[in-house]
């Protein structure tokens, strides 16, 4: 499709719009992360490393890194292993009630946090007599984490067609061994793009963790929100959201590099 040179210049304001109202916020976390000022104070004066160092050596900080990659990687396993599995009866399998179970695989990604949260911390306390930990927080990051592994994965499939696998066993080899070095090789970029991204979306989760954590329990998005606005914890409140930033873009760049249709020829 051709457009007018106007609208090309139009289309490129807008995307510097959208991009800008993205990333000038998080820019300006990162740069204050750096400020030496002990407040939120714009711009800085000076910039200075202490808080960093500072930040590392902090208790309340390495314990809240502890418990979000705990539930982070914990989260992930869950997602891999009951994503990947839904999707091979999805898309390997004819059976009634389907597209119904794909739909309810779907959802949870599509609900409000708050909606998830709720329900989630009704289940535990109310009905199951669940305490609340990090059990229960694994669990509710893993009703979304889910989502974006399946996905992949089915699309993975969906794309790979099963020509492969039959010629495989026609050849004398059994489904183990077809599964193993025919279909693992082919689904395993997928299968670690929707980890990569399923880490990144349980790492920097806060309003199902809230509903979900039990006392005494504060993952990093936690450990800001309860330090925002007590004195003398902004410069350190800046590095940590810094940090957080960076470890949730580089996963979800990385899935989404991988997620490239090898038929386009995009390479990792």
């Amino acid at each position: 499709m051709t457009i007018s040179k106007r609208a090309r210049y139009a289309l490129m304001a807008l995307m510097g719009v959208g991009l800008a109202f993205i990333y000038v916020p998080l820019s300006v976390v990162v740069i204050n992360s750096f400020n030496s000022s002990r407040t939120f104070s714009w711009p800085p004066s000076s910039f200075t490393t202490e808080w960093w160092s500072k930040a590392i050596s902090n208790t309340g900080v390495r314990k809240a890194l502890s418990w979000s990659l705990a539930a982070g990687f914990s989260a992930t396993l869950i997602a891999l292993l009951l994503g990947t599995s839904l999707a091979f009866a999805v898309s390997r399998y004819n059976f009634f009630g389907k597209d119904i179970i794909s739909l309810l695989v779907v959802l949870p990604i599509s609900l409000p946090g708050v909606v998830t949260g709720i329900a989630l911390s009704n289940a535990f306390n109310q009905e199951i007599g669940l305490s609340t930990g990090l059990l229960t927080i694994v669990i509710g990051h893993a009703t979304f984490c889910i989502v974006v592994v399946y996905n992949n994965a089915l699309a993975r499939l969906r794309r790979m067609g099963t020509s492969l696998q039959e010629a495989s066993m026609d050849l004398g080899a059994n489904g183990i061994t077809t599964f193993r070095l025919i279909t693992l090789p082919n689904l395993a970029s997928a299968l670690l793009a929707g980890g990569l991204l399923a880490f990144g979306l349980s790492f920097d989760e806060i309003v199902v963790t809230t509903f979900t954590a039990g006392p005494g329990i504060e993952t990093l998005p936690i450990w800001i929100y309860n330090n925002l606005f007590r004195p003398n914890q902004a410069p350190i409140v800046n590095v940590v959201a810094a940090t957080l930033v960076v470890v949730s873009v580089i996963p979800i760049y990385l899935s989404q590099r991988l997620s490239q249709d090898s038929t386009s020829g995009g390479r990792f």
